[in-house]
């Protein structure tokens, strides 16, 4: 009976089509398909909940398409990679490369001890468009700047390739040999990434996971959204986002699937060109900012733990349980912050724009730390990536790579009424204050007693008063931003 000679090891690419690791895998015998949690190796960048709902539907999808072949595993993959080769005889690896420290540290280390034995180990690039290395200063340096990172490195670069079909035939290894192996492989409730409480339910009802999933949201957004991404991005009841950030950081769609669909959209489409060009540029610039942030990671691998800048490693951060937790719940007393965290808890998501707000609140309003920014949208985001989340929350902090001026600090007021013109998105997420007109819906303690018992609310009971001032916070944060500019 003919042994399988290959094994394919997914990781943050759970999908079929253009996945240059299972193309190769699945090409010319029979293979065996893998995925293994590890939560030995991550240490403190273990997944977060959010994280680990979304993996335990997307794993089933991808099951699915694979017919049920896909082998699950938890521990330590270095000893479950070794055991596998052991009792399967398996002569050929393949996996699709990661970029965060700890698994470049890992994958080396397996990728030569498999060497070592024999086995033939092929790593390929099924995450990003550019390599990190690829992209650097004529004097061959990582940029620290987006724009000429983007404009003056990504784009006079090769073109992404373009994407591949999906296998058109898989020739699995027979159950038979799986069970006289007698694998240390479990089920997918066996892997225990679904929370006790019934928060993955919450989350689950907003979103559609997997690669089928994935590829849908891509049509609906090129149909629906991106003819007006430049400018309707920014309002958060708008459907001009594209939602597709946890399917990418997943791997259930491939970036070059996306670049390379965006650019055929817009050679048929009849909107005018001076839009057709803006928001084609400005989302895929987006693409770029993703590029970016893995290249900061790979070239600066403390990205997640340390200021860029040094000179903020003595910022006076404030520890304020109190006001980190109000955050955190959305109970601070400023509707627009309070609305896209909550938006976060329910669903597992943000839109940008207000992720730059709530952001610059904590940092700047609260100075409490960009690191509990982090943490808490690791646990929470369904999309969190390590390089996304460490440069957004740095860049935010004013502390990273191409950073925000110190003097940015976004005014929840203005935002709201600027970006919720309506009040659709706040109201949605804070229904306590749906009653309330747009006057004085971002700043309810503004509105006079007999307006507020109208519409059935009581600051303090029905919906907490601000837990700061907002031209006092703003005072105290420029000038703690000042003396860094004055003590370099």
């Amino acid at each position: 009976m003919k042994k399988p000679t290959k094994l394919c090891w997914f990781r943050q690419d759970l999908r079929l089509k253009d996945n240059l690791a299972l193309n190769a895998a699945a090409s010319d015998s029979c293979f065996l398909p893998i995925y293994i949690l590890d939560e030995v190796n991550p240490e403190k960048f273990k997944l977060g909940r959010a994280s680990r709902i979304w993996l335990h539907y997307s794993l089933e999808q991808l099951n699915k398409e694979l017919d049920g072949n896909l082998l699950l595993f938890k521990g330590d993959p270095e000893l479950i990679l070794a055991e596998i080769a052991k009792k399967l005889d398996i002569s050929e690896v393949y996996w699709n490369r990661c970029y965060e420290p700890w698994r470049i540290a890992r994958d080396s280390r397996i990728k030569e001890k498999l060497i070592d034995t024999g086995i033939k180990v092929r790593s390929y690039n099924g995450a990003l468009l550019w390599e990190p290395w690829e992209i650097a200063k004529a004097d061959g340096t990582p940029y620290r700047v987006f724009t000429p990172f983007y404009r003056k490195g990504c784009l006079s670069a090769s073109l992404p390739r373009k994407p591949i079909a999906r296998p058109k035939n898989f020739n699995f290894i027979n159950n038979t040999d799986l069970t006289s192996a007698n694998l240390p492989s479990c089920n997918l409730k066996n892997l225990e990434l679904l929370p006790d409480l019934d928060w993955d339910k919450k989350i689950i009802d907003n979103w559609d996971i997997g690669e089928i999933a994935a590829e849908r949201r891509l049509q609906v957004f090129l149909n629906d959204g991106i003819n007006d991404y430049k400018d309707g991005r920014n309002f958060p009841s708008k459907t001009n986002v594209s939602r597709l950030s946890a399917y990418l950081h997943w791997g259930e769609i491939s970036p070059n699937t996306i670049w390379h669909a965006v650019q055929e959209s817009f050679k048929t489409d009849k909107i005018k060109p001076e839009l057709h060009d803006k928001s084609k540029d400005t989302f895929l610039s987006e693409i770029g900012w993703r590029e970016f942030s893995h290249s900061l990671l790979y070239h600066f691998p403390s990205l997640p733990t340390k200021n860029l800048q040094s000179k903020f490693d003595r910022f006076p951060w404030q520890e304020n349980r109190k006001d980190l937790e109000a955050w955190q719940s959305g109970s601070t007393g400023y509707p627009i912050v309070d609305a896209g965290m909550r938006e976060l808890w329910q669903t597992g998501y943000m839109h940008n724009r207000v992720r730059m707000i709530v952001g610059s609140f904590l940092v700047k309003n609260l100075l409490i730390h960009w690191h509990q920014g982090e943490s808490w949208f690791w646990d929470t985001l369904v999309d969190a990536d390590l390089a996304n989340n460490s440069a957004s929350w740095q860049w935010i902090a004013g502390c990273g790579a191409d950073a925000a001026p110190y003097f940015r600090i976004f005014n929840p007021i203005t935002q709201g009424k600027r970006f919720d013109p309506d009040g659709d998105y706040t109201r949605e997420y804070i229904p306590e204050l749906s009653a309330l007109s747009d006057k004085y819906l971002f700043a309810p303690w503004e509105a006079p007693d007999n307006i507020l018992e109208q519409a059935g609310i009581e600051l303090g009971k029905h919906y907490p008063k601000p837990i700061c001032d907002l031209k006092l916070s703003r005072e105290r944060a420029l000038k703690a931003f000042s003396q860094l500019k004055v003590n370099p």
